[in-house]
């Protein structure tokens, strides 16, 4: 399992996660015969450079100096693999990218997300996937994937009380 969220421990070395991310990766790829070439590892290490959403462009731009002839679909292109993979996650309200903490296991994705610094925190929690599936099959609609982003305010962004 990766590091939990952004919202721990605080402040933290990234290379910790940059580290657990790629061990995970590189095992995980191992065991399903998939490569995980260096633009697929390059791209993982952007995305877990940070808690805070990161997007297509803004990894394209960081991968220029080491890769000059990157263009749009080779970002997309690891993208897509990534999250195939279950590695990354999509924040579908910022089009932006956040690592998995833990691909491991096939799950649904729930976010918090600071509107302040864009720190996100991925939560797992079955109940509710579980509350979501039983309400909307109460309304006969069979729900077939879920994205639950909820904004506020970190506890580092937080008014002093």
């Amino acid at each position: 399992m990766l590091p939990s969220d952004g919202f721990q421990a605080r402040p933290h070395d990234h290379q910790d996660c940059i580290d657990d991310a790629i061990a995970t990766a590189t095992r995980l790829c191992a065991q399903r015969g998939m490569r995980f070439t260096k633009i697929r590892q390059r791209v993982l290490t952007l995305i877990w450079s940070g808690h805070q959403p990161i997007g297509a462009y803004a990894i394209l731009e960081a991968l220029k100096p080491e890769y000059p002839r990157a263009a749009p679909p080779t970002v997309y292109r690891a993208l897509d693999f990534l999250i195939e993979i279950g590695l990354i996650h999509r924040i579908e309200s910022m089009n932006a990218f956040v690592g998995c903490t833990h691909p491991d296991e096939r799950h649904t994705g729930q976010f918090l997300i600071c509107e302040n610094c864009g720190t996100t925190a991925e939560l797992d929690d079955p109940s509710i996937n579980e509350a979501v599936r039983q309400s909307a099959g109460e309304r006969g609609f069979l729900a077939q994937r879920q994205m639950i982003e909820v904004t506020g305010l970190c506890p580092e962004c937080q008014p002093s009380a």
